[in-house]
């Protein structure tokens, strides 16, 4: 299970290197829409960093729990663009809502596993 785990922190890793190169190919550098979108790429990066290494830290409750929370978070995220752009089925939403929910399963099994 460790593998499948870290296999969906990488999949939204790749999801957040993904977007990032959208946001240089579709939006003009440094314009405001440019500068939020790449925020949204370092939290989908960050967030999955954390899964991978929570994945290798199976007695890290502290960052077991803010796996959860941010992922939870970030599958949040994904929904509502998808809702912003009429789409909730769009593969972008899909690639990083269900990564992230898995993800928070996993953070949830971690914590269970230790209550």
């Amino acid at each position: 299970m460790r593998t499948v785990d870290t296999i969906f922190g990488v999949l939204l890793l790749i999801g957040a290197i993904l977007h990032s190169y959208g946001t240089f190919i579709g939006y003009p550098l440094g314009s405001e829409v440019f500068v939020w979108s790449l925020a949204g790429s370092l939290a989908a990066g960050l967030i999955a960093v954390l899964n991978i290494l929570r994945s290798r830290r199976p007695g890290d409750r502290a960052l077991a729990w803010i796996c959860l929370v941010s992922s939870l978070c970030w599958a949040g995220v994904a929904l509502a663009f998808g809702r912003a752009i009429g789409n909730v089925v769009d593969p972008r939403v899909l690639w990083h809502a269900v990564a992230a929910l898995v993800l928070a399963g996993f953070s949830l099994r971690t914590l269970m596993m230790r209550a």
